[in-house]
């Protein structure tokens, strides 16, 4: 979120000042200097970054037992004997949940398909190029906001579904604002809205993937790549829900968030149900078991 939001601070200076310096347009430098520093990024991250929490260099060895140990208590019926990539492949593919997960997840990165956007929704609500671009900071920073927000409140509660269904049912609230109008800033607060109110599903989706489908380390890490996967396919097809003949209102962008959005919510309905129903085997196998999946 936080990067989100400083793009609109670094891209309008660029766009202003370097925009065709050396016969370069202004987007050319923007993807210079962001993917420099996202180069640079990547090599430090596989430096710095421990795969878990037993490799970490900078917790003492009471420490990284104690991180260790919390993670593993966090997941339901866990596999204790070791398994291999290709096992964890297999349960991974072969669980049902893992796809509606994977719908899930899609379907969310698809309504929040207007994040490369935002700077011509902003325009088109009346502003020129430069305060457009520094106008899309504010609803990133709320979101930032927002997303840690219901995280924690979601984590403190130990509940999912209520949390994403209302998240979502704010955002498509902002949506239609954005359609039912074209005051200026009435829009603005729309955009406001559905930004910061989607955004903070993000942390939501994938924590949950990485609980409930954590019974070996393998599934998990499989079971995340599929969801990010199928996620990013929505960058193949959003982009086209755009197109410049539709604005200022954007019907077919919005009206597309909005039901993917309540295909949110519906995948969320599902996995609750889904996850009621494995709790219930759970306590019925095991009487005296006190870990169940969280929904």
């Amino acid at each position: 979120m936080a990067a989100s939001a400083f793009t609109g601070m670094i891209s309008a200076p660029i766009f202003s000042h370097l925009g065709g310096a050396h016969g370069l347009s202004g987007w050319q430098w923007l993807f210079i200097v962001q993917g420099a520093v996202s180069l640079l990024a990547s090599i430090l991250s596989l430096i710095l970054l421990p795969d878990t929490p037993r490799r970490t260099w900078w917790l003492t060895a009471e420490e990284r037992v104690l991180a260790d140990t919390r993670i593993a208590r966090d997941v339901t019926n866990r596999t204790e004997a070791a398994t291999s990539v290709w096992t964890g492949l297999r349960e991974a593919c072969t669980d049902p949940l893992t796809w509606v997960f994977c719908l899930m997840d899609c379907l969310h990165l698809s309504a929040n398909g207007f994040k490369n956007f935002v700077p011509t929704l902003v325009k088109e609500v009346g502003f020129e190029t430069t305060t457009a671009l520094l106008l899309t900071c504010p609803p990133f920073v709320l979101a930032a906001f927002v997303t840690i927000m219901v995280g924690w409140n979601s984590g403190r509660m130990n509940e999912r579904t209520w949390h994403i269904t209302i998240s979502k049912l704010v955002a498509i609230a902002g949506f239609i604002i954005c359609v039912a109008t074209l005051d200026t800033w009435v829009r603005y607060f729309g955009v406001m809205v559905f930004v910061s109110a989607s955004y903070g599903v993000n942390t939501l989706i994938l924590g949950w993937v990485s609980s409930v489908l954590a019974q070996s380390n393998e599934k998990r890490a499989v079971t995340l790549a599929l969801c990010n996967t199928f996620g990013n396919l929505s960058a193949v097809y959003t982009p086209y829900l755009w197109p410049d003949s539709d604005a200022p209102r954007f019907v077919t962008a919005m009206a597309s968030s909005i039901a993917f959005s309540a295909g949110v919510i519906a995948c969320g309905w599902v996995l609750r149900f889904a996850l009621m129903r494995a709790n219930r085997r759970l306590r019925n196998e095991n009487p005296e078991i006190t870990n169940f999946y969280v929904y």
